[in-house]
C-alpha cells in the first residue's frame, strides 16, 4: 500500500519513520510505540493528534488498507501459480473429450471406461457445457484447495515473515485488518471461480460448437440465457468456497506458520469430504460445508429449484459467522511477538 493511497494525515502520521521493505507503507519496528501495538494496545504517538484526541481511520485509509491486502494476495508466485493451475484444467478436459469423440466415440464414456464429470456428455454438442463441466471436475477438491492455500497463508504467512506487526502498528485496528483479509480471501473465490469459468468457456468456444442450451429440465434456452445461468453458476460456486475461506481465516490466526496453517486447512477439507462420503455418518452430512457444493446444477432447469441452492447459501454463512467469530476473537486477544 503506497503512501499514496493513504490520506494526508496517515501520511503525516508516518513521516519520519523507516517502511518495510516486503510491504510499502508499512513502519519499520523500531521503539515502544509499535511492541505496544504489537500487543494490541494503542501506539500513542500514532493514533492521537496534537489536541491529545484519538484519531479514528477514515474511508480512504480502510479502501487503501483492502487494495493492500487484494495487492500482496494475487502479486504472490504462489496465488499465480493455483490461478494458472485452474486455469488449465478445463483445457485439457476440454482436449480430452475432442480427442475421444474426434474418431466417432462418445464423451465420458466408451475407452474411456467411466461416466467422467458431470455434464461432460452435453460439451460436444455444446461448448458452454463445459463450463458446468470445467466448475464440477474442479470443485471437489482443485478449486477448494486452492482456497484453502490462500486462506491459510493470511495471517500465518504474515506472522512467519515478520510482517504482522508492522500491519498492527496502522490505526485501522486489528478488527479492520481481519475484515480485510477475509475480503480479500473472498475476492479470491470469486477471482478463482472466474478464471475457471473463462478458461473453460475459451476453450469451448474454440474445440465445439456453440448454440441453443437444452436444460436439465429439457427446456431449450437461448445462448444468452445459458451464459447468464452460466455466470449465476459461477457466482453459486464462488459462495459455496466462502465456509472454508472462514474456516482457513480462524486456522490461520492459531499458529505462525504459513505452511502448518495451509496444511491443516487443506487437511480438514479432506477430512470433512471423507466423513461426507461415509453413508454411517448422514445424520451429520447436512452439517458439513461441501454437501450442497453440486446444488449450482439446479440453475439449470426451468424453474429453478431453489431450495438447495438456499440450503447451501445458509450453511456457508452459518460457517462464516461461526469460524469469523472465532478468527476474531483469537485475532484480538493475540499476543504477537513474531
Amino acid at each position: 500500500m503506497s503512501r499514496a493511497e493513504l490520506p494526508q494525515d496517515e501520511q503525516a502520521g508516518r513521516a519520519g519513520h523507516r517502511e518495510h521493505p516486503d510491504r510499502p507503507g508499512l513502519p519499520g519496528l523500531h521503539g515502544r510505540p509499535e511492541r505496544e501495538a504489537a500487543r494490541g494496545e494503542p501506539a500513542p504517538d500514532r493514533d492521537r493528534g496534537l489536541d491529545g484526541a484519538r484519531r479514528r481511520p477514515g474511508p480512504l485509509w480502510t479502501l487503501g488498507l483492502f487494495r493492500s491486502e487484494l495487492g500482496v494476495t494475487f502479486r504472490r508466485w504462489r496465488t499465480l501459480a493455483l490461478l494458472a493451475v485452474l486455469a488449465a484444467v478445463p483445457l485439457l478436459v476440454g482436449i480430452a473429450v475432442r480427442i475421444e469423440t474426434g474418431d466417432g466415440g462418445s464423451a465420458g464414456g466408451g475407452g474411456g471406461g467411466g461416466e467422467g464429470p458431470p455434464f461432460i456428455g452435453q460439451v460436444t454438442n455444446n461448448g458452454l457445457f463445459l463450463v458446468f463441466t470445467a466448475l464440477a471436475a474442479t470443485l471437489p477438491f482443485f478449486l477448494p484447495m486452492a482456497v484453502g492455500v490462500v486462506a491459510g497463508d493470511s495471517v500465518a504467512g504474515e506472522a512467519s515473515a515478520g510482517t504482522l506487526r508492522y500491519l498492527l502498528v496502522a490505526p485501522a485496528g486489528r478488527t479492520r485488518l481481519l475484515l480485510a483479509k477475509f475480503t480479500a480471501i473472498l475476492v479470491f473465490c470469486l477471482a478463482a471461480t472466474l478464471t475457471v469459468a473463462v478458461s473453460a468457456l475459451a476453450t469451448g468456444a474454440l474445440l465445439f460448437p456453440l448454440g441453443e442450451v437444452t436444460l436439465l429440465s429439457g427446456t431449450t434456452v437461448s445462448l444468452a440465457d445459458g451464459m447468464l445461468r452460466a455466470v449465476a453458476i459461477a457466482v453459486a460456486v464462488a459462495v459455496s468456497l466462502v465456509g472454508l475461506a472462514a474456516l482457513g481465516l480462524f486456522v490461520s490466526t492459531l499458529t505462525n506458520s504459513g505452511i502448518a496453517a495451509m496444511a491443516t486447512t487443506v487437511g480438514l477439507l479432506i477430512t470433512v469430504q471423507i466423513l461426507g462420503a461415509i453413508p454411517q455418518l448422514d445424520a451429520i452430512h447436512p452439517y458439513l460445508f461441501p454437501h450442497h457444493w453440486m446444488s449450482f446444477a439446479d440453475l439449470l432447469r426451468d424453474p429453478v429449484y431453489w431450495d438447495d441452492l438456499l440450503d447451501n447459501l445458509r450453511l456457508q454463512g452459518l460457517y462464516a459467522a461461526v469460524f469469523g467469530s472465532a478468527a476474531w476473537a483469537r485475532f484480538t486477544a493475540r499476543d504477537i511477538t513474531v
